[in-house]
């Protein structure tokens, strides 16, 4: 990472902090300064918007409806599908699949494809950094098949030891799951060379990109990726949003996760017959105005440049670990040599929930904790740390008044 950040990019932070109406309140008489991005991103007006149209003049259940209200709220979820299948360029819409979240796309793979695919004796890759979310649920599955969940180590600095994991690719294995980008350190994974070695010996991998796709453009054909999974309200849209992206061949071979309406081509009480992709995977009645949302929020990243927007938020991100990094006292957690935009940190002598409490005094938020990501703290030894997270709408006078908070936050311990 460079050590100096003289200029920010040209780029127009007054016209896109007035798009997101929460940024304009005041928090304990202070403005306002929102850094955490990595639990929850803040929402455009134009997303606000769109979910208010749907309740106000399109609310229906979708698909089965031949009335017209049915028929323009199937057309508008519809069309958020396909947006998502441009966004991070898959094949077909059908391989976008729905869910509420990154936790349940990530809990439908391995409870479908885990209750087919894997046996005892077999092996479950993880890595050492990873979310509960992409933990719990190889654990639970492990336990259940007689399977072994073998884990990638990392390094002081928060990276992979990539050589590691390729030692334990082995004939055995049968699913990888990692994160694209750390949630608790930052740390951006090499998954396109993951998943090719992994490839090498049949193996399918599952990326968890909440933490990615908010931050930076995706192609989950050239990344290869077999299950790429990922959040809407960590990318600017409504809580309840989120996608399971999964190569059709996949897919097709998997039971579907949930049983219920809307997925089903025939039942009789004899046999029930399942609805092709993506409905095999929708039981039930979706998060309608959330996922419409979604594709509202992926509609205003394509109208701001998201290519120039990663770009600023790399460079705010080193803007403040420079900062960070001055201040005596200050020890950052997961110094990877390519980062996104989480700056985790602890200051000596100060529990991370005081510094988060302190902070917010003057108006700032950020988030204290083991992130869930407890394993992550086992490693460097620490109970928690406090995290700063960035997306393109914080500025760097906010990490300035981040840093000048911190060096208050250790004169009161002094």
């Amino acid at each position: 990472m460079k050590t100096a950040v003289k200029e920010m990019s040209n780029w127009n932070i007054e016209k896109i902090r007035a798009d997101f109406p929460v940024l304009s309140q005041t928090v304990n008489g202070k403005p306002l300064v929102y850094l955490d991005n990595a639990a929850s991103s803040q929402v455009p007006q134009v997303v606000i918007d769109r979910g208010a149209k749907y309740l106000r003049e399109e609310h229906s259940n979708i698909h089965r409806g031949v009335h017209y209200l049915s028929q323009n709220a199937t057309t508008a979820y519809e069309a958020a599908r396909e947006k998502v299948k441009r966004f991070i360029n898959a094949r077909e819409a059908k391989e976008c699949i729905f869910v509420r979240g990154c936790t349940e796309g990530v809990n439908l793979v391995a409870y479908s494809y885990g209750r087919k695919f894997v046996n005892e004796g077999d092996e479950i890759l993880i890595s050492a950094m990873e979310h509960h979310a992409n933990i719990i649920p190889w654990q639970v599955l492990a336990e259940e098949k007689g399977a072994k969940l073998r884990v990638i180590p990392i390094n002081e600095r928060g990276e992979l030891i990539i050589e590691e994991y390729e030692n334990l690719l082995n004939e055995r294995t049968k699913i990888v799951a990692v994160s694209h980008v750390s949630n608790s350190l930052g740390t951006v994974n090499p998954v396109k060379e993951m998943i090719a070695t992994a490839h090498k010996f049949g193996v399918p991998v599952l990326v968890d990109a909440a933490q990615s796709v908010p931050h930076f453009p995706v192609d989950v054909q050239d990344l290869d990726a077999d299950f790429y999974v990922f959040s809407g309200h960590k990318m600017f849209a409504p809580t309840g949003s989120g996608v399971l992206y999964g190569k059709k061949e996949w897919l097709d071979k998997m039971p579907p996760y949930q049983t219920g309406g809307g997925m089903i081509r025939t039942v009789t009480f004899e046999k029930t017959t399942y609805a092709g992709l993506p409905e095999k995977f929708e039981a039930g009645t979706p998060a309608i105005a959330a996922n419409i949302g979604l594709g509202a929020a992926i509609d205003y990243l394509n109208s701001i440049d998201f290519a120039a927007a990663a770009r600023y938020e790399h460079e705010l991100l080193e803007y403040a670990t420079e900062k960070l990094s001055a201040i005596e006292g200050v020890k950052l957690i997961g110094t990877a040599r390519e980062k996104a935009s989480v700056l985790s940190f602890t200051i000596e002598n100060v529990h991370p929930h005081d510094i988060g409490t302190i902070l917010d005094q003057s108006g700032i938020a950020i988030r204290a904790g083991h992130h869930c990501a407890q394993p992550v703290m086992q490693f460097f030894q620490v109970p928690a740390t406090a995290r700063a997270s960035f997306a393109f709408y914080n500025t760097k006078e906010e990490v300035d008044v981040l840093a000048d908070s911190i060096q208050k936050v250790i004169d009161v311990f002094a």
